[in-house]
């Protein structure tokens, strides 16, 4: 049976940069339909390099937040800290992570009745 073979680190960059084209493509087809533009494809080709370094900058950050933390996982804290320039996204922010705190302990009193209850 032959092995799986991994991609390598450059393969999956151009994949998910591949990916993000097509999405980023697609919102903006979405939106110039929606706002009766016309956009080229340069400027969805530019769109998607910025975007792209932007989530490079963004990861490189969250890496090092968690690394000056002394953890190798990136948490929550992590992704409001790199938010806290921008009050209006750092709000919606904290407003889903209570929204999913929320759901998450719901879930687990449901939990918890359905297991006593079933016992």
């Amino acid at each position: 049976m032959p092995e799986a073979v991994e991609p390598s680190d450059t393969q999956m960059d151009d994949r998910l940069k591949s990916t993000l084209w097509y999405h980023i493509g697609q919102l903006v087809d979405e939106e110039t339909i929606n706002l009766g533009v016309n956009a080229t494809p340069q400027y969805t080709g530019s769109l998607t390099e910025l975007v792209w370094a932007q989530l490079g900058n963004v990861a490189t950050d969250l890496e090092s937040f968690a690394k000056h933390a002394g953890r190798s996982t990136i948490k929550t804290d992590d992704v409001l800290l790199l938010a806290r320039r921008n009050e209006g996204l750092e709000s919606i922010l904290k407003q889903k992570v209570k929204e999913i705190k929320q759901n998450n302990e719901q879930k687990a009193k449901e939990k918890n009745t359905a297991q006593s209850n079933g016992s």
